[in-house]
């Protein structure tokens, strides 16, 4: 069999893309066509990875960022051997239900290592897991952990803010094991780059310490030569592809419409003749299939070998290793915040209580002995927000450390967590203010919909902040947050529910969770059971419900039910005391998390709602999302705009966020009534 040339190796990856897509009627053909020989080239002679074991652990990690151009991935994964990746698959290409998603959504058994499509995210994904395969290699040794990660990308992705956020961190941190294969085609969707850039994008690369090549994206030694140069270097990695889009189809390569403009069987026919390629749609000759199904073996040997030093390793570390890589928590962390909720209880603070986030600070330090595999992120609110503490910063001298200073870069941090939390063997904290989510909504929506483990620890999260003033006081956050699909949304009202919140957090492995804690302290709302310390209600985690009754109505059938969260539970507490003094019976119900208690038992709900009483909620936010526990006659007594700049006690004086309002709305309401 006469060994076919690397040229229809690429041709292979140009016509599945062609046929797929004129069959779909749909999809991008300027990336599958213009970066095939950048593909061939990694792929055949570079990448390390197994398609009959894709989840490796030591695999190198691929990312198409640029996620419009998905049939380049297909056409990889197909050719290559992975086995949920057929020609059936590829045949069915954007169709529901089908494997080859318009974009890739994650799923590494297929080669898939993160959703992408938002251009920029993808980039954000792979430096992440950079970070995290160096921390690891650190901890465990090259032995174990020893893989790059390569980024296919586009220009978009480098024109987006976090890109740029991107370049900045990777080359101060000198991460050598990543490297960007950028589709430099000088197209975009609405035509030449020169209509919105005018920069040398190669030097911004240079001058925050990449080391770059400039290559011909077509010419495959060209482009192999480069990639092997930046496996030896220290430094991240651009490899600067000039490519032509759409290279193959006449009618569209190097225009404006290369990028996704229909195809028809007319330029599949064209593009057959013009490169010779006298096979039906979606055949690949069986020297070309045999070609690359031998580069989906090239790395047996290597993967075999770390098979055999895995095995060789001491017991205790090889069940280490492999229980952090599983995503399962060491023993005994239970137990550490278990421990500090006792600690809670028994002090009973009030006058001395700590700010919310110190709390969250305090239970973080707490857990570095017992949670190595904890990594956090923090954009330059290292003070502030104090979850460093104990943790060394990871840095280009020592990727030992498990903090990484982000510098002011929140949609970077958020995007990096979930990289980590892609790769595995991480369990990422990303640490800002709430008013900054905005900042990381993008990246937070990814790990949504991709279910990935990620806690993000919010500080700051109401009038609270005081006389930072509205800027800083994220009133409708917490509503916009609670909106998203798959996010567990958790606002402890002091040191107790803190704890139950972290062990909450942690345990939850089907996607990501915001822990938003107030500045401001947060005396203890929660007291012993009357039966004495170890009781159920000291035992048990209440605020893994959602909700729950925290002051049962006394006197009599509850007549009012007021609903908190946060540092707005005390107000609760303090309003009740007004009301059960008038004769009013009044529970106070606390509601750390909406989604948890939504996912409750019809009969456990109405039980802690109590829907004949008089309902009212209290939350330093807007009431969007409170109807529906509060019914047609609640009341709310919250925000209704923008704060304003001042003490924190007298903003929620100005606002109307306090003990005596509550009761006089639970007074209007239940007069209404009479």
């Amino acid at each position: 069999m006469t060994a076919p040339t690397p040229t229809a190796l690429a041709h292979a990856i140009r016509f599945l893309a062609i046929d797929a897509i004129v069959r779909a009627t749909e999809g991008h053909q300027g990336v599958p066509l213009g970066m095939a020989e950048i593909a061939t080239a990694l792929y055949t002679r570079h990448l390390k990875f197994n398609p009959a074991d894709p989840t490796w652990p030591d695999r190198d990690r691929v990312v198409l960022s640029n996620g419009h151009g998905s049939m380049l991935l297909w056409a990889l994964n197909y050719l290559t051997g992975y086995e949920k990746i057929s020609l059936d698959e590829i045949r069915r290409f954007r169709e529901l239900g089908a494997h080859c998603e318009g974009h890739p959504e994650f799923d590494p058994s297929k080669g898939v290592e993160v959703t992408t499509g938002p251009l920029g995210q993808g980039i954000a994904n792979a430096f992440g897991m950079a970070i995290a395969e160096a921390s690891q290699r650190a901890r465990f040794g090259p032995g174990l952990v020893d893989h790059f990660t390569y980024a296919f990308v586009g220009d978009g992705c480098l024109q987006e803010g976090i890109g740029q956020e991107m370049i900045s961190l990777a080359g101060h941190l000198r991460l050598g094991r990543l490297a960007l294969l950028w589709d430099d085609n000088q197209i975009t969707d609405d035509g030449s780059t020169a209509l919105s850039i005018s920069e040398d994008v190669a030097e911004r690369f240079r001058v925050a310490g990449w080391q770059v090549a400039e290559v011909d994206g077509h010419d495959i030694e060209a482009v192999s030569a480069a990639l092997e140069a930046a496996r030896h270097d220290p430094r991240p990695s651009l490899l600067a592809c000039r490519t032509v889009i759409a290279r193959g189809l006449a009618r569209l390569q190097g225009q404006r419409g290369g990028h996704s403009a229909r195809l028809f069987t007319e330029d599949a026919d064209a593009a057959r003749q013009l490169l010779d390629w006298p096979h039906a749609p979606f055949e690949t000759p069986e020297p070309v299939l045999h070609a690359w199904r031998t580069a989906g073996t090239r790395s047996h040997s290597e993967h075999a070998a770390w098979t055999t030093r895995r095995a060789a390793l001491p017991t205790a570390e090889r069940t280490e290793f492999d229980r952090i890589l599983a995503g399962e928590l060491p023993a005994g962390w239970r137990e550490t915040l278990h421990t500090y909720k006792r600690e809670a209880l028994a002090a009973q603070r009030i006058h001395d209580a700590p700010g919310g986030i110190l709390i969250s600070a305090d239970i973080n330090d707490r857990l570095t002995d017992v949670l190595p595999e904890r990594m956090v992120g923090c954009a330059d609110l290292e003070a502030p927000t104090s979850h460093k503490r104990r943790l060394h910063a990871f840095t280009a001298d020592d990727p030992s450390g498990a903090y990484v200073h982000c510098g002011v870069r929140e949609h970077l941090m958020a995007a990096m967590a979930n990289g980590m939390a892609a790769h595995g063997g991480v369990v990422p904290l990303a640490v800002t203010y709430l008013a900054f989510a905005d900042y990381e909504r993008p990246a937070m929506r990814m790990a949504a919909l991709m279910g990935l483990p990620v806690k993000f620890v919010f500080s700051h999260d109401s009038i609270g902040v005081g006389k930072n003033g509205p800027t800083h006081q994220p009133v409708e956050i917490l509503a916009s947050l609670r909106a998203m699909p798959n996010m567990l949304v958790l606002r402890p009202a002091d040191a107790v529910e803190a704890a139950e919140c972290w062990e909450v957090a942690l345990e939850h492995r089907s996607g990501p969770v915001s822990l938003v804690f107030a500045r401001q302290a947060l005396p203890t709302v929660r007291r012993p059971s009357a039966e004495g310390e170890g009781k159920s209600d000291d035992s048990d985690n209440r605020s893994r419900r959602g909700g729950y009754v925290l002051a049962e109505a006394e006197g009599g059938p509850r007549a009012a039910t007021l609903l908190a969260t946060g540092s707005e539970v005390a107000i609760a507490l303090k309003a009740r005391g007004l009301l059960q003094a008038e004769g009013v019976p009044t529970a106070v119900v606390s509601m750390p998390c909406c989604e948890r208690f939504d996912a409750q038992d019809a009969e456990y709900r109405r039980a802690v709602l109590a829907p004949g009483s008089v309902r009212v909620a209290i939350e330093a936010a807007v009431r969007f999302g409170w109807d529906r526990y509060l019914g047609d006659e609640g009341g709310f007594v919250g925000m209704t705009g923008f704060g304003a700049s001042g003490p924190a006690d007298a903003l929620y004086e100005k606002f109307g966020i306090t003990a005596a309002a509550a009761a006089a709305t639970v007074r209007q309401l239940l007069a209404q009534r009479a």
